[in-house]
């Protein structure tokens, strides 16, 4: 019996096309291109002397030889997964990467690294800034937290940690505190409000849930990031929406007031993983934002 074995890269290019059922959610997932893994799936093919898909149309599907080599071939990749896996754990110093805005990082993770390292002593973490929704594969990132309105990429795993709640946010440093703070909702209709290109349905998604038309919300001041936008509205230059954790120091301290309290929105606090990934760090690391966020 020959001990030769295909290609590695072939094989990973057949069993992420077979899982996924699509080349191109293969292709992302492998950080290579549609035709990278046709050509791969095609000298496979070639080698083992057999058609592994039928092709209809533009769809694919396993023969019964293909259905007998992505078992076989789940089966050993899930087993090598493990085994890096726990190498890993036993021996590996390299920390969790994990992506998220600048503005989180700066408003709401840093702030909290202190008690995360009390909490989970054993974990490490690379922050990294991301500051467009990563692409379905997460390129060099173990996990991202994001805002974000399902559905979700199938390559990802997503862990529903909060429901996302807005509200507008004022200082007591703005020059019309004393009359806004007790005005009606309403009111924020004859405001110049803040806002930032990174969350452009912020307002509208506000008004909708105060049952206020979003034509009738005039704007102001526009800040590329939400950071920006928040630092803005605690120097008292008008009136923000932002999500309750990222301001939630600032409530405490005094810094910003919340008078029109927060609305549920459609998006979630989320924390996404490659579909394949089975760090243990991540079942820990979601139960801690998941209070955290509870206690925002």
């Amino acid at each position: 019996m020959s001990r030769e074995l295909p290609s590695l890269n072939a094989m990973r290019a057949f069993e992420a096309t077979a899982r996924l059922e699509s080349v191109s959610h293969a292709a992302a997932e492998l950080h290579v291109t549609h035709g990278a893994v046709s050509r791969q799936i095609r000298a496979l093919e070639t080698e083992l002397g057999v058609p592994l898909f039928g092709r209809e149309g533009r769809g694919l599907t396993l023969t019964p030889a293909g259905r007998q080599l992505r078992d076989g071939a789940a089966s050993a990749f899930a087993q090598l997964r493990q085994t890096c896996d726990k190498l890993r754990r036993e021996t590996s110093q390299a920390p969790l990467v994990l992506g998220c805005s600048g503005s989180v990082l700066a408003r709401w993770v840093i702030p909290r690294l202190e008690r995360l390292g009390r909490d989970l002593p054993d974990l490490k973490l690379h922050l990294s800034a991301v500051e467009d929704l990563p692409t379905p594969a997460l390129p060099g990132l173990d996990a991202a937290l994001l805002l974000a309105e399902p559905p979700w990429p199938a390559t990802w795993q997503a862990h529903v940690l909060s429901p996302e709640r807005i509200g507008p946010v004022l200082s007591p440093r703005h020059p019309r505190y004393a009359s806004l703070r007790k005005a009606s909702a309403s009111t924020l209709c004859k405001e110049a409000l803040l806002h930032t290109a990174s969350r452009p349905q912020a307002w509208p998604a506000w008004a909708r849930a105060q049952r206020i038309a979003a034509r009738r919300l005039h704007y102001g001041q526009s800040f590329e990031h939400l950071y920006y936008l928040l630092e803005a509205a605690v120097a008292g230059l008008g009136v923000a929406i932002a999500p309750q954790p990222l301001v939630a120091d600032d409530l405490a301290a005094g810094r910003l007031v919340a008078p029109w309290g927060f609305r549920t929105t459609r998006a979630s606090w989320v924390l996404c993983a490659p579909r394949r990934a089975s760090d243990v760090r991540l079942a820990a690391l979601t139960n801690w934002l998941q209070r955290e966020l509870a206690e925002a």
